[in-house]
């Protein structure tokens, strides 16, 4: 009962602690990490150690398949140079200069041991930077550029820390066997994300309960987690994989009445998960310096410090650098391109997007993970927990002042698209009604325009009122589609509409008062 008691009562502190935050304007995750390492001080404080394993699937796995859902295609598309960059040149400079880094400090640190630290601390977490970046909203440009790396960075240095764990280990290891091993687990894991995509709509077609429905959402997301880690492959592309095709594979197949509630349990569980894997990011302080004496302390912070200091250095230093090149060539090609995607970011959201760089449960995860034979394993714990925390408390708590302070145009092209949608949907529905001429179809003519008013209330329904009401939706939902299908709009704004839609389809299943919506 104890752990259950302080599990509620931490729970119930980072709920009030979330909603102060937001009130304040400040990012949650920043606050809560903070709240961990003073309660890890306290007297009579637990003593929470996190299962590596089980944090990861606990934790980051809803997490990314709730942002990579989310994510559009489109967006990864028009943004690739960036995200690639972010995803394998940043985390890799950033590796070496860490690896470097801890070999100069503790020349007695094996270059294996060294490797596998950089690869612990060089990738952003997903769920930290999703979670501070939609409380601070920067441009939807860098907005998706972040979350497309988020996705991302934590497979591509999960991978290399893999082999430096082996190498340190023990384990042979060569070009020859590396490169199909890499290969082998990049195309497997992906691979198993779209065979679940693949089966998981069909079993959902067949369910009408909304629990039902819910649980086995949750049920096929750990699914493919724990068959991922079962046979050896990333977890994190496999999730992925998943995600971005179930977006697609499940349009049109869930109704708004299952849909509509299992977003809203989603929003919840997610919520729920951030706000206790921040908390537990503080308290794992505890556990990590009951280990040391008071001279291991000091001289383990003093490489912390500098190693903290050096990952944040080295991204915003190559960020910079990569994007005063991409201008440099721009101009040199004279390219004219109106897709704002082929031109490279500002100084300022260069600036922006090298700061973004917070570190969260993966980290921590990945280093508690290594052997308790790992050499120099207490260094790697120290290090990970101050970057970390570090990280979401330099840079998340700054990342408003930075935004206000550069002053950011944003076009919102995603409210831009929202109304297009808007306009062709509604136009969309009212054509399927053009050659019918009974009452039904005017009342239902007149509700559209007017985006569903309470023009009904008090009258008697007309015969077909409801049927037209469903055959209007599903020629909106048609064009909804193709609009997303052909790239006129992103996944943000067919959102947006879907969710207009689905509060329409509610109203004309059980005929209550309907939602006003926002007019065209």
């Amino acid at each position: 009962m104890l752990i259950l008691e302080w599990t509620i009562a931490l729970l119930a502190a980072a709920v009030a602690l979330s909603a102060l935050a937001r009130r304040w304007r400040l990012p949650y995750p920043a606050l809560l990490a903070a709240m961990g390492a003073a309660l890890a001080f306290a007297p009579g404080a637990p003593r929470f150690v996190l299962d590596p394993q089980l944090a990861l699937a606990l934790f980051v796995a809803p997490v990314l398949l709730d942002t990579a859902y989310d994510t559009s295609p489109r967006d990864l598309r028009n943004n690739w140079r960036s995200i690639t960059n972010l995803v394998l040149v940043a985390v890799g400079v950033t590796t070496i200069a860490v690896a470097w880094t801890a070999k100069l400090l503790v020349p007695d640190l094996p270059w294996a041991a060294a490797i596998a630290l950089g690869a612990i601390v060089a990738p952003p977490d997903a769920a930290a930077a999703t979670a501070v970046l939609r409380e601070t909203r920067p441009p939807h440009r860098i907005l998706q550029i972040l979350e497309g790396e988020s996705l991302l960075n934590d497979a591509s240095a999960l991978l290399v820390y893999r082999f430096a764990v082996g190498a340190a280990m023990g384990e042979s290891l060569s070009t020859v066997t590396a490169v199909p091993v890499l290969l082998g687990t990049l195309v497997g894991s992906i691979a198993l994300g779209l065979a679940f995509a693949w089966v998981a709509p069909k079993l959902l077609n067949r369910i009408d309960d909304v629990a039902m429905s819910t649980v086995l959402q949750f049920v096929t997301m750990w699914g493919v987690w724990i068959s991922a880690e079962a046979l050896e492959l990333s977890g994190i592309l496999a999730m992925v994989a998943f995600a971005i095709a179930i977006a697609r594979s499940t349009l049109g197949v869930l109704p708004a009445r299952i849909r509509v509630p299992s977003l809203a349990m989603w929003s919840t569980v997610v919520f729920v998960l951030n706000v206790l894997a921040f908390v537990l990011i503080g308290l794992q302080i505890g556990p990590i310096l009951d280990r040391l004496d008071v001279t291991e302390r000091i001289e383990y912070a003093k490489v912390a410090a500098t190693v903290l200091a050096v990952v944040i250095v080295v991204r915003i230093a190559w960020v910079m650098v990569y994007y005063a090149f991409r201008r440099w060539s721009i101009r040199r090609r004279s390219e004219r391109s109106r897709k704002p995607s082929m031109a490279a970011p500002s100084v300022k959201a260069g600036l922006l997007i090298g700061w973004c760089g917070m570190r969260g449960i993966v980290t921590l995860a990945a280093a508690l993970a290594l052997p308790e034979s790992f050499p120099g394993r207490r260094l790697i714990l120290v290090v990970a927990f101050t970057v970390v925390l570090g990280t979401l408390l330099i840079q998340g708590l700054t990342l408003r002042p930075l935004l206000l302070a550069f002053d950011f145009h944003d076009e919102d092209p995603v409210e831009r698209e929202t109304k297009l949608a808007r306009q062709r949907v509604m136009s969309a529905a009212l054509a399927s009604l053009d050659d019918d001429t009974s009452k039904a179809a005017k009342v239902l003519r007149f509700e559209l325009r007017e985006w569903w008013p309470e023009v009904t209330k008090g009258e008697s329904v007309p015969a077909g009122l409801p049927q037209l009401r469903h055959h209007a939706l599903r020629a909106a939902r048609r064009e909804l589609s193709s609009l997303l299908h052909d790239d006129t709009i992103g996944d943000d704004a067919y959102r947006r509409i879907e969710g207009d839609l689905d509060r329409a389809e509610l109203y004309a299943e059980v005929g209550s008062e309907p939602v006003p919506l926002q007019n065209a």
